[in-house]
């Protein structure tokens, strides 16, 4: 049984005997070294999705990832080296002071229904408390289990992760790879930039095949619904023009490509993430397709592959 999580548990866990195999019940409370590792990865470009302290798939293509940034031989194993490699006495969970911004622009709700949502100014986020989660790479579950006495109000100091700066670089070329579920984003000369698990079309709804490019990029994107085109939504029948926000159907950043209707875009559940289809898009957590749109350009290739 996990112990209680806190900011001095995860600062102080041990990761060398973590074992990465899935339990047969996920458990009630996260698991603080579990935690740790994930900061671990996603501060080395290797994104695990929502830092959430959850054995998971996503955790190990992470694990994986960070072997093919580093070098090393890709079995996806928490081996000598990359422990080695991941090993950090830098704290992986900060203490924060909520502002008065970080309380401006929260909505009452988000309804599911598309008709509902093109009535809105903004489809924002619903709770501070979600607002930095996705802020710090948290899945919410996990912001509210670091701090189960907070009521998230400016001025109150609560415990976050510490996922570190964004990744930097110039992508070339981004390998989209269906099988694994995931994005690898590639710099000229060949070297791995960073590595995302992602949610890549489903079997309705199919990712186009072969290579295209990155036409622009678009931040709190306005969605287009036009169910002739796209899918069918509820009973709406008729096209609707849906504000942007975090909380909308492509989240805060839409990558263009050159296939019509596709892009690389952003999600309102990073929760998520490979875990259930999308529409024929790639669709990564709103941190990690910021991350990536401040890296590409127009001309960028992007290749699918099975």
């Amino acid at each position: 049984m996990a112990a209680p999580i806190n900011a001095d548990a995860v600062n102080g866990a041990s990761i060398d005997t973590l074992s990465l195999e899935a339990p047969a019940e996920k458990p009630t409370e996260p698991d603080a070294a579990i935690v740790r590792l994930q900061v671990l990865l996603d501060r080395a470009g290797a994104s695990p999705g929502v830092i959430d302290g959850y054995v998971g798939s996503n955790l190990a293509k992470a694990v994986s990832g960070f072997e093919a940034l580093k070098g090393l031989s890709v079995d996806g194993k928490l081996d000598p080296e990359v422990l080695k490699d991941l090993a950090s006495q830098e704290p992986v969970v900060q203490p924060y002071e909520i502002t008065a911004d970080d309380a401006a622009d929260i909505v009452k709700e988000i309804p599911k229904d598309y008709a509902e949502q093109a009535k809105m100014e903004h489809l924002g986020y619903t709770s501070v408390a979600e607002k930095l989660a996705e802020r710090f790479h948290m899945d919410i579950g996990l912001i509210t289990a670091l701090n189960p006495t907070a009521s998230f109000a400016p001025g109150e100091t609560i415990a976050v992760a510490a996922p570190g700066e964004a990744r930097t670089g110039t992508v070339n070329r981004i390998e989209v790879r269906r099988q694994s579920g995931e994005a690898f984003a590639f710099a000229e000369d060949g070297a791995l930039l960073a590595v995302y698990p992602a949610t890549i079309g489903s079997e309705d709804s199919p990712s186009p095949k072969g290579t295209h490019k990155v036409k622009g990029v678009s931040r709190m994107p306005k969605y287009t619904y036009n169910p002739k085109i796209n899918f069918q939504q509820g009973d709406n029948k008729k096209v609707l023009q849906l504000p942007g926000g975090p909380n909308g159907p492509v989240g805060t950043v839409w990558i263009d490509l050159t296939e019509p209707t596709y892009g690389i875009h952003g999600t309102p559940e990073p929760e998520l993430i490979d875990k259930v289809g999308s529409h024929g898009c790639v669709r990564l957590t709103n941190w990690d397709v910021e991350e990536l749109s401040d890296m590409v350009k127009p001309g960028v290739v992007v290749t699918f592959v099975d």
